[in-house]
């Protein structure tokens, strides 16, 4: 499963991030990294982005993005 399919309310670990260059570079840097617990907060209206907390941190995630992010649901 895919960190986009997550409904909100509903929490995952990351397991790998599928992405290369700049986008996969940011989003280690922000702590998209596996092992990782992962909530997702709310979609946006239009379901882009998403909202998701990882480590007390909100961090608003393209859906784009968010399909190269594999979590495992809790």
């Amino acid at each position: 499963m895919t960190l986009d399919e997550v409904l909100p309310g509903g929490e995952c670990i990351i397991r790998d991030v599928n992405l290369d260059g700049a986008v996969l570079q940011r989003l280690l840097d922000m702590g998209f990294i596996e092992g990782v617990r992962v909530e997702v907060i709310r979609n946006a209206p239009l379901l882009d982005p998403l909202d998701v907390r990882i480590r007390s941190t909100l961090i608003a995630v393209r859906k784009s993005e968010a399909r190269g992010v594999k979590v495992e649901p809790l």
